[in-house]
């Protein structure tokens, strides 16, 4: 990862200290702190990974569904909804194009 998009995550996380604390380091051009910076990267993608499974979790737990299910499990073949208009609308790509469903 890039300076700018860890310093952008970092507070985009609310991790404010360790933003400081990276930019610090960054100005100072510390050579352990451009080693770390994948380690980093890699660590700040799963918090986010982390966050959104326990944030869908939540979700879930609130709405009080049994557990969760999205579009890839679901079986077109026992239901009357017609797969070809439904996996278009899935990916959004209407909203892309500007069009009306």
């Amino acid at each position: 990862m890039q300076y700018d998009v860890i310093m952008t995550t970092l507070k985009g996380l609310k991790l404010y200290g360790m933003a400081q604390a990276a930019d610090e380091l960054h100005q100072q051009g510390v050579p352990s702190y451009e080693s770390a910076q994948l380690i980093l990267g890699s660590l700040l993608k799963a918090e986010i990974a982390e966050r959104e499974i326990r944030s869908i979790n939540y979700q879930v737990k609130i709405a009080k569904f049994p557990v969760y299910r999205d579009l890839t499990g679901f079986d077109f073949s026992q239901s009357s909804a017609n797969e070809p208009l439904i996996k278009p609308l899935h990916t959004c790509a209407f909203m892309e194009d500007a069009q009306n469903v």
